[in-house]
């Protein structure tokens, strides 16, 4: 029989569609009281049951692993279409919404809607624009799957799956910032019949039907799932001894847990045993993760969240309370930023913060002008202890940009080139009492954008900014200038080498278009450009692009905050080409900013007269930056990890060879890849290693603030090709076996055009319509989680191209 929207619909609701057909009604909508005398009245059920429970074990073992791998890798954190976050019981229980999160071009701030922290309920989450997709009302087999939305996408997508072909055709809008049809369930009918081929998983191949039928059923009989799990014994005691830490009386304690909060709000701490700041791997997937709240009531009562925009925003209660919160949801890779605890970190942190020497007389304000300037708020504890809690966990520390709210978005990241390195001064050369006292001089000067009242004043803002942070740079350019005096002393002398032991020490950062990624070790060719970051730089990335950054904000908050990131990106590449020769220098500055616009040149000319030094480092040829490259990475050699080395031991040399090739691919050749493919290497034994491979975009300069596409230089491409997982957001999965390596390889050096590509995708890709598609995703997953089980997490897919 052929399938109709008709034939789906139940003898009650075909009765009423006949009765209204019949009786000349010119809408075939039923209303809410006739809804309420079919289904009954929207009650939400309870629908927990305890995680040691049969139906509790269902779900963690079969129930939620299937919506993992089927629906959280399109539907798992802010960006999730239609705001319907499935990675937990609460998100799927919150529903959808039709606003979106992302909106750059929005006038007024939005209302957040942070999951666990907006609202703590679901009646509260309806006052807020989100719907239901599981039936609210009769709990009955039938209408539990009449009601349920999830239930009508997965079924629509079975009786209209994906059409065959290479590619998909225009019945799909696919994309990031594709039109989205958020329809209700009582919009469903009319959503189903105008686009029949949008069933769930969007876009991609359906489920199987024992997947299929096994999310029926589990949909039919009420949708049981365990909301809360509890911590073993062991871990409960560890969080006792850490909140008891966090939550002593003292001032100096209150402002040293204040900064700490203020920097892991957004980690995903789990309990470790393994030792802190070493190139040692974690070997097993930690199975409990916590975040650290801030809370309006102590333990052992409830924790009861204290609900604020901003980690520095007023509490409004007289006294904090510091408590580690279990994490109820699935970990996705975009936004998991793991962080260890144990007994060598509450050590580290007393050290750092408990036992110098220093008093704390009054505890600072939390007013919107002090509280977001971390160097006027935590003035009191040490810089030295400041720097080192970033420092010495500075992938971390960078991550919070790269995975936190702004990593989503080309405004917010189309501040940074696309492949740089990172190195970091050492902390003891900036723990002076004489460049204490400087900073503490230039506080004011080093006010970040969150001070100022951003509406549509943005140029006024820019410059006031821009004047604020030009002084800064003068006196600190005549401060080094005065250091660098040392006869004894060379600059790389200034370098952190992370104390001989510290991976952190160097790390590189990726940028895919609107995504991007930070890994330790300086990995891949020579890049055009790279940073050397001190304290107040490393405090302002945290407080401007983590702490202060409000997804939710208005345009004004989000251009002068991308504004702003302009000040830092020029100063940690100065301090970089401090290092150089000064006609290097010019030479240098002079290419990364080709075409830019006035404001920034003079901003440039401004900090370039004030560095009049000559770096003492011996250069003795004619490319001095590739030379310091070279010293830098024999000076961090003890600490530099090699994981990301395209020779890496764990890979066949004869593999190495063939895919060391691609990292000479250059210009309009490699401007055909997409910015970040998975490529899965599948041996004779069928044993698989994945790599990376990267696009890097060529631009003449990166200051455009919304014009990105004029800087474009398609010429100055290249890839780049790296073994493990870097990224979260493929844009293409390829597949290859070893006896077809070499063509690949070829087939890739030698594109020309979108044919060509079309055709290495004919050969080797995974595209979307692929009928293996999520076989060939379980088995990324799987070599995801255990070759990197601390950095692992769902991938997302939202951004699978259609070539």
């Amino acid at each position: 029989m052929k399938y109709t929207i008709y034939s789906r619909l139940s003898s009650l609701t075909k009765y009423l569609l006949l009765t209204a057909i019949l009786g000349g009604c010119a809408s075939i909508s039923i209303d809410y009281f006739e809804l309420d005398k079919l289904f009954g009245k929207v009650d939400p059920p309870n629908r927990a049951v305890h995680q040691d429970s049969d139906l509790g074990q269902a779900y963690l073992n079969d129930i939620q692993p299937l919506i993992d791998k089927r629906c959280v890798v399109c539907h798992g954190c802010y960006d999730a279409p239609c705001q319907l976050k499935l990675s937990s019981a609460a998100g799927i229980e919150r529903g959808a919404n039709k606003d979106r999160v992302y909106n750059g071009t929005r006038i007024l701030n939005s209302e957040p809607t942070r999951l666990g922290i907006d609202a703590s309920s679901v009646d509260e989450w309806r006052t807020k624009g989100f719907f239901n997709v599981l039936n609210d009302r009769n709990q009955t087999d039938n209408i539990n799957l009449e009601r349920s939305l999830i239930y009508q996408f997965l079924q629509l997508k079975k009786q209209h799956p994906l059409p065959e072909g290479r590619i998909l055709n225009d019945d799909f809008s696919l994309g990031l910032n594709r039109e989205q049809q958020c329809a209700s369930i009582d919009e469903f009918d009319s959503a189903s019949k105008n686009e029949p081929l949008w069933g769930m998983p969007y876009g991609l191949p359906g489920l199987t039907d024992r997947e299929h039928n096994r999310l029926a059923e589990w949909l039919k009989k009420g949708s049981p799932m365990v909301a809360q799990q509890m911590p073993p014994k062991e871990i409960s005691e560890q969080i006792k001894h850490w909140e008891i830490f966090f939550n002593q009386s003292s001032l100096k304690h209150q402002l040293s847990s204040r900064y700490i909060y203020e920097h892991l709000f957004l980690a995903n701490i789990y309990f470790s045993r393994l030792p802190l700041f070493t190139t040692q791997p974690q070997t097993e997937k930690p199975k409990y993760y916590f975040k650290l709240v801030r809370s309006s009531t102590p333990a052992p009562q409830a924790i009861d969240i204290i609900a604020t925009r901003r980690p520095y925003d007023d509490p409004k209660v007289k006294r904090i309370y510091y408590r580690l919160q279990i994490v109820n949801e699935s970990i996705v890779s975009k936004s998991h930023l793991p962080y260890a605890f144990n007994q060598q970190r509450l050590e580290w942190m007393k050290k750092l913060f408990i036992t110098p020497d220093y008093h704390v007389k009054k505890l600072p304000s939390y007013d919107a002008d002090i509280a977001v300037n971390p160097l006027a708020v935590f003035k009191d504890i040490p810089m030295n202890s400041r720097y080192r809690f970033m420092l010495e966990e500075a992938e971390f520390t960078i991550m919070g940009f790269i995975k936190g709210p702004v990593c989503r978005g080309q405004v917010a990241l189309n501040v940074i080139d696309d492949h740089f390195w990172v190195a970091f001064i050492d902390p003891e050369k900036q723990s002076s009492s004489n460049y204490n006292q400087f900073l503490s001089e230039h506080r004011d000067n080093l006010r970040l954008p969150g001070e100022e009242k951003v509406n549509s004043a943005i140029i006024k803002s820019w410059s006031k900014l821009s004047k604020s942070h030009s002084q800064y740079l003068s006196d600190k350019s005549t401060f080094i200038n005065q250091s660098f005096a040392k006869p004894k002393e060379s600059p790389l002398d200034y370098i952190w080498d992370g104390d001989q032991k510290n991976p952190n020490a160097a790390l590189t950062i990726f940028r895919h278009f609107d995504s991007s990624t930070v890994v330790k070790g300086f990995v891949g060719q020579n890049p055009k450009t790279a940073w050397i970051i001190d304290y107040p730089l490393l405090e302002r990335i945290h407080y401007l692009l983590v702490a202060e950054f409000d997804v939710y904000g208005n345009v004004g908050h989000q251009l002068i905050t991308r504004l702003y990131m302009d000040f830092l990106r020029i100063e940690g590449e100065f301090n970089f080409l401090a290092l150089l020769p000064q006609d290097e220098r010019l030479k240098l500055a002079d290419y990364w900013y080709r075409d830019t616009n006035s404001r920034i040149k003079q901003h440039l000319i401004d900090y370039e007269t004030q560095v009049v030094h000559e770096a003492k480092i011996p250069y003795r040829t004619v490319r001095p930056k590739i030379e310091l490259f070279g010293m830098l990475k024999e000076k961090l050699d003890p600490v530099i990890t090699h994981k990301y080395d395209i020779y890496n031991a764990s890979i066949p040399f004869e593999h190495s060879a063939l895919l060391a090739r691609i990292n000479r691919i250059q210009g309009e050749r490699a401007n055909i890849v997409p910015e970040l493919s998975l490529i899965t290497l599948v041996n004779n034994l069928g044993q698989q290693q994945v790599f990376t491979l990267i696009r890097n975009t060529g631009h003449s300069n990166i200051s455009s603030l919304l014009l990105e596409n004029i800087n474009l230089l398609p010429k100055e491409d290249y890839l780049t090709i790296v073994p493990g997982i870097i990224g979260s957001y493929p844009s293409v999965l390829f597949r290859v076996h070893e006896f077809r390596l070499q063509q690949f390889v070829e087939q890739i050096s030698t594109l020309e055009n979108e044919d060509d590509y079309a055709n290495l995708l004919d050969q080797f890709g995974i595209r979307r319509n692929n009928k293996n598609f999520w076989k060939h995703s379980d088995e990324l997953h799987t070599w995801f989680n255990n070759k990197e089980p601390l950095q692992s997490g769902l991938l997302d897919y939202n951004r699978l191209e259609n070539r």
